[in-house]
């Protein structure tokens, strides 16, 4: 193997915390090289370092067999390594050219002007299959394209070595199909690619090679070919992981939540929700697909009572609410609703509250928290100390700032406290965001039994394959309506291009089962 990279005894701390122990890999030239792990298994901080964002403690890095200095993203761009960050770096505002040109413009192509810059995008794009109109505003984009133009940014910059950082996290399935073959064509033009991803469907569809790490170690490398889901799972998590979610099929009881006609128009009089209608039962998942930013967050948003809808009514448990009777989450939480926000530290705990207090924010009044009108810092403990066995939180130290938990812990603990209550609906936000796969098959498996219990449960996921797996129906939402009804376990491609606005799909006539 000629390698492009060659990474040797790379170390680094933040402090108490040892994210990088003594890491040393092999990328080779021109194929595709997946990276993966848990949250916390150090990857994201490994290629940080190889992009110079940050310093290693200890270690070396070869590009070309020759030893570097990567002390900085330019230093990086210098010998040819660019990276696609999950998070578009895109200026809406500007021109395709014009981000593409951003940060380059002292460059030598430049020394033409735009035109010769013009001539060198038009030739990327023809080179590798990247067709954007050079004079499009980036706001006018799909998600798609917008990543097509982060990766010209770097080819434009002469990267030969490209990073890129879960690139599918906003896409849909055509689309991340349209990049895999972009990843294609870039390999067979000679680009070295190395793919971080927690798609485990992807590493094993994309990649030639694949490194697994585990607490900062290297714990395994694998040809692609020669290896698994199954074994890659394992070897992330360190035990066997139950990969296909197994539940019996719903037993659908009464209408716990109806929407009908919903609208939502914010304070500039742009329409988020519109039109939108649907029914919630007991016994059921529900699961909302859509890529983000479609109306899913506002859609959540009213159902919980955060924001009262502009036109349309709301019933939850028999309580009917409209623009003239608003709800709140309060009131919500009493009707017996439950609701596990998408963005959990903004919206689902407070960083600096310890876990027992999260274990009760929003349910700090019942009486079995207090005595004498304060706080019972005993009943809140041993109470936080039941949710963390249950859920398996850890550490399970319910003194502990919220803070100090890993994000898969803040979620299980968002979760333990809201399904804690027993609710009659249960909405969930992005249910597994940034969570180990090991915690993703639990909490899919909370979110079962609570169904099987009896409770009426609205998932909303960005991720395409969870919908799949969890959900009984499918709502699919696009410009802030509901675009059509499908069963759960439907065809991936077509609730693709109904996620992108291509397809609509007729409302089940079944689906009160």
């Amino acid at each position: 193997m000629t390698a492009a990279i060659a990474l040797e005894g790379i170390d680094k701390s933040f402090g108490s915390v040892h994210a990088v122990r003594g890491v040393s890999l092999a990328i080779e030239k021109g194929a595709i090289t997946g990276i993966i792990g848990e949250n916390g298994a150090g990857k994201s901080t490994l290629m940080s370092i190889l992009y110079g964002l940050y310093h290693a403690d200890a270690g070396t890095i070869r590009v070309d067999g020759q030893p570097v200095r990567m002390d900085s993203p330019h230093a990086a761009i210098a010998h040819g390594i660019g990276m696609v960050h999950q998070h578009f770096m895109l200026i809406d505002g500007f021109t395709v050219l014009e981000n593409v040109v951003l940060g380059a413009e002292g460059g030598p192509l430049l020394a033409g002007g735009l035109a010769a810059a013009r001539a060198e995008l038009e030739r990327l794009e023809r080179d590798y299959g990247l067709a954007v109109d050079p004079d499009a505003r980036v706001a006018d984009l799909s998600v798609g394209e917008q990543q097509r133009v982060e990766i010209l940014k770097v080819l434009f910059r002469g990267a030969r070595i490209l990073i890129l950082d879960e690139p599918s996290a906003v896409l849909t399935p055509q689309e991340t199909d349209r990049l895999f073959r972009i990843l294609a064509t870039l390999k067979a033009r000679g680009v070295t690619i190395v793919l971080i991803t927690h798609k485990l469907r992807e590493i094993m569809a994309a990649t030639d090679r694949v490194y697994v790490m585990r607490q900062g170690r290297m714990v395994a490398e694998r040809a692609t070919p020669d290896t698994d889901a199954e074994e890659l799972a394992e070897l992330m998590v360190g035990r066997k992981v139950r990969l296909q979610l197994e539940k019996a099929p719903p037993r659908r009881g009464e209408v716990r939540l109806e929407a009908g006609h919903l609208g939502l128009v914010d304070a500039r009089g742009v329409r988020l929700l519109d039109d939108v209608s649907l029914e919630l039962r007991a016994g059921e998942i529900v699961g909302i697909a859509g890529v983000s930013g479609n109306g899913q967050t506002e859609l959540l948003q009213v159902l919980a009572g955060i924001r009262p809808p502009s036109t349309g009514t709301l019933t939850v448990c028999g309580r009917t609410i409209d623009a003239r009777h608003p709800g709140d989450p309060a009131e919500m939480r009493d009707l017996g609703l439950a609701h596990v926000p998408e963005d959990r530290l903004r919206q689902g705990m407070v960083a600096a509250f310890r876990a027992s207090e999260t274990a009760i924010l929003g349910y700090h009044e019942q009486p079995q928290f207090n005595r004498r009108f304060l706080l019972s810092v005993p009943a809140v403990g041993a109470h936080c100390a039941r949710l963390m066995e249950r859920f398996d939180v850890r550490p399970q130290v319910p003194g502990l700032r919220s803070s100090s938990f890993s994000g898969g812990n803040q979620q299980k603990l968002v979760l333990a406290r809201e399904m804690a209550q027993e609710p009659k609906v249960l909405l969930v936000g992005q249910p597994t965001r940034g969570v180990d796969i090991g915690a993703i098959e639990f909490i899919h498996r909370e979110l079962v039994r609570s169904r099987d219990a009896g409770c009426a449960v609205l998932a909303v996921s960005v991720e395409l394959d969870e919908i799949l797996s969890l959900a009984d129906r499918i709502l699919v939402m696009f410009a802030g309506r509901i675009v059509g009804e499908v069963e759960g376990g439907a065809d991936e491609r077509t609730l693709g291009l109904m996620m992108a606005g291509a397809k609509a799909a007729p409302a089940l006539s079944g689906a009160e089962g």
